[in-house]
């Protein structure tokens, strides 16, 4: 099959190619196998590496064979916003939010986030409410350990009473310009924070040379969203879409020649 040459299509993982925290059904993995015939495709997520291993690649394989098959089955995966890079199954580049506002500046944040979680009352509360990743640390007032119903049920509440946007609110009237970073909401239960210019658009300096057209597909594309500002970069093509469904139709629109 002919090849569109210099295309590339990136995805977010979480709400456009997967359910929340769910691995891939086959169906969206067998028309990404058949779009990878025609473009070149990537994933970009604000998750680590072993997260978007587990939804993203095969299922029943442990940690290190899954990120393996990953790797390997896309073109580009590029994990914590594009932190930590691979192309073609190998590492292009790591960066360490410690070593860009060094420990004691991350202790205050992490610090605050966890006296300001300490008061709030919720539906329930979990465990691992702060997750340390290469690129960003990641706030999750319900914790991180809450089953899948728990997650869905925090996401219907956060939707009406706005605990992550408050909590962001918060913490950047707190720290104001002192700690030079951004925060972006994703997924149902968390909040990222990172160096400014550390969101997903530093992927982009890895592909934007290499290739006539780039292509963005992700859900959390309204302001504050983790994917508002590669959808809304001029460099790439964004589509915001509801769910993986949505992705899959849209795709097919735009390279399969369907509903024409």
């Amino acid at each position: 099959m002919t090849t569109i040459n210099k295309t590339l299509v990136l995805f977010d993982v979480d709400g456009t190619l997967t359910q929340f925290r769910l691995p891939i059904k086959p169906e969206i993995s067998e028309v990404l196998t058949k779009l990878k015939e025609k473009v070149t495709i990537g994933l970009v997520g604000g998750s680590d590496l072993p997260k978007i291993a587990e939804q993203m690649g095969r299922q029943g394989d442990d940690v290190s064979e899954a990120i393996d098959d990953v790797i390997q089955r896309y073109d580009y995966v590029f994990a914590e916003n594009g932190l930590v890079a691979y192309k073609n199954g190998s590492l292009l580049a790591k960066e360490s939010i410690v070593n860009y506002i060094g420990e004691q500046k991350l202790q205050k944040l992490i610090n605050y986030c966890l006296g300001y979680m300490s008061s709030l009352e919720l539906p329930v509360k979990r465990g691992n409410f702060v997750e340390f990743r290469n690129g960003l640390i990641n706030i999750c007032p319900v914790g991180r350990s809450c089953s899948q119903k728990e997650r869905d049920d925090f996401g219907a509440y956060d939707a009406i009473h706005k605990i992550r946007e408050k909590f962001i609110k918060d913490v950047k009237q707190h720290f104001g310009d002192e700690l030079d970073l951004n925060y972006a909401i994703g997924g149902q239960i968390s909040f990222d924070c990172f160096p400014k210019g550390w969101d997903k658009t530093f992927c982009l300096k890895y592909v934007e040379k290499d290739f006539d057209k780039i292509y963005f597909f992700g859900d959390k594309t309204q302001p504050g969203g983790n994917d508002h500002e590669i959808y809304s970069d001029p460099r790439t093509i964004g589509h915001s879409v509801k769910d993986p469904n949505h992705t899959i139709q849209i795709l097919k629109q735009l390279f399969f020649n369907e509903n024409k």
